[in-house]
């Protein structure tokens, strides 16, 4: 298996999302966007923690506290659990290859040893 396989043709007309593994309290994904955003007037707030890489592409996301994150490959965000937030933009050349792991998840305090 490669996260790259057939990722153009995999969202050409919508967002993309095929679950890699699952376990009791995980579930990691690969998503493949192609200029895929949130609608207009929706937003996520997932009822699990989700750590997202974007593998590949530029991709913008939008938070309900006003924060915008501009991505790009090898960039990745923790997002805690029920925050509120919004993807408004992505790529299509390339495409946005994410990888994505939701569950209960603990980012590690940067000022303590992990």
């Amino acid at each position: 298996m490669n996260l790259f396989d057939n990722i153009e043709t995999l969202a050409a007309t919508e967002e993309f999302f095929e679950v890699l593994a699952v376990g009791p309290a995980v579930r990691i994904e690969r998503i493949v966007s192609m200029g895929q955003v949130t609608p207009a007037g929706e937003a996520y707030a997932q009822g699990a923690d989700e750590w997202v890489t974007l593998l590949q592409g530029r991709a913008r996301l939008e938070f309900g506290d006003g924060e915008v994150l501009e991505m790009v490959a090898g960039d990745w965000v923790f997002i805690e659990a029920h925050r509120t937030h919004r993807v408004t933009a992505t790529s299509s050349a390339p495409p946005c290859v994410w990888l994505a792991v939701h569950g209960t998840l603990r980012h590690p305090d940067p000022n303590k040893d992990a």
